[in-house]
């Protein structure tokens, strides 16, 4: 297949996908990069080393730190603001792309990088912070730190907005408790070492909107097709960036394809469910322990969930192995929780099994599938 012939979504849908495994390889075979270079190595400002190790070029073009110019403008940040990046500025990406973004905007950068929160704490109130960069436990951190030296926040500090690194279970909920108790707004991003910014949050809409110099597509883990609008797969992105062009790239990451454009393109997806390797296939659907952490957050009377896959003759079947907190009730809750599990993963549940509190323990799988050891 010659490039001439890509003229569209459904031609570069013919490529296979490329896994991170597989760039790791080519880079091992023909170091550093593996063939994807595309540029005169004079042109590389900087080289990135994320785990593997996969080494990612940066160019002394790129003026938008890889897209995240696009994240801080949308946030409103600019000149005036103070900006705390606790993202790491050694080896991986995160810590240098996101201070291009905000540098971009014409706001200040204070660059910590991870650690010290005693530090970053008071950093936060001498220099006036107006903006911090952190994930989101060690965002928490830092208020804890700031109210164990007895200040009373909002109050005492002068920070407005948060670019928050996202987490698995009940997210958006903790993030909507951090912006009314602190008074607040919180943003966030979904970006890779690989690419940079791939998608960004718009007021008002769930997920990501797909960056315009991203080529999205959400497809089958195991074939590599495109999947329809609903349905949850793997990202696969493919860019024709200057220097640095890598075509239908596994990110690895699982989520949900929102809308796509007319041409077939997803242009928005929502929150990550997982990796791929992490889900069960159930009936043609791939459900992720992310879908449960969901159901537990629509469904709050129940404190610990783990969905059950089984072969009984030639269908698959799912059972919920669901413990109550002490004051729920099953007639209480079944209706809500079967209407919520449909929801949440667009299939049947075919059993409730009722577990007494502490029969699930904390390390417990989110997810078991049986349906090979009964085959």
């Amino acid at each position: 297949m010659a490039p001439a012939d890509l003229c569209g979504a459904s031609d570069l849908a013919r490529l296979p996908v490329t896994t991170k495994d597989q760039l790791l390889a080519l880079q091992r075979a023909h170091p550093p990069f593996g063939g994807f270079l595309a540029a005169d190595t004079h042109d590389i400002r900087r080289i990135f080393v994320s785990p593997g190790p996969i080494y990612e070029p940066e160019l002394s073009s790129d003026v938008t730190g890889r897209g995240f110019a696009q994240v801080f403008n949308q946030a409103g940040v600019g000149p005036g603001d103070r900006v705390l990046n606790t993202w790491s500025y050694h080896l991986v990406p995160a810590g240098l792309l996101l201070d291009q973004g905000i540098a971009s905007t014409g706001a200040t950068i204070i660059p910590c990088g991870p650690g010290g929160a005693e530090q970053q704490a008071q950093l936060i109130l001498e220099l006036d912070i107006t903006c911090i960069c952190a994930s989101t436990s060690f965002f928490i951190t830092l208020i804890e730190t700031l109210e164990r030296m007895g200040y009373q926040l909002p109050r005492d500090w002068r920070v407005k907005n948060a670019m928050l690194g996202g987490e698995m279970g009940n997210w958006m909920d903790k993030r909507r408790d951090l912006e009314q108790r602190y008074a607040i707004n919180t943003f966030s991003a979904y970006a890779t070492g690989d690419f940079g910014l791939i998608g960004y949050e718009e007021d008002g809409l769930e997920g990501y909107r797909i960056h315009p110099e991203r080529l999205v597509q959400v497809c089958d883990p195991v074939s590599g097709e495109p999947l329809p609008v609903g349905s949850t797969g793997e990202i696969v992105v493919t860019t024709l960036e200057s220097g640095w062009p890598l075509v239908r790239f596994g990110t690895g990451d699982v989520a949900q394809a929102l809308s796509q454009t007319e041409d077939g393109l997803v242009d928005r997806i929502g929150l990550l469910q997982g990796r791929v390797g992490q889900g069960i296939k159930v009936r043609e659907v791939f459900v992720y322990p992310r879908n449960i952490e969901d159901l537990l957050s629509r469904v709050p009377e129940i404190n610990r969930a783990q969905l059950v896959v089984e072969t009984l003759g030639h269908r698959e079947t799912m059972t919920l192995r669901a413990e109550l907190k002490p004051k729920g009730t099953p007639a209480n809750v079944e209706a809500n929780l079967v209407d919520a599990f449909k929801q949440v993963t667009r299939l049947k549940l075919d059993n409730i099994e009722w577990l007494e509190v502490g029969q699930l323990a904390e390390g417990d799988p989110t997810l078991v599938d049986r349906k090979h050891a009964q085959a």
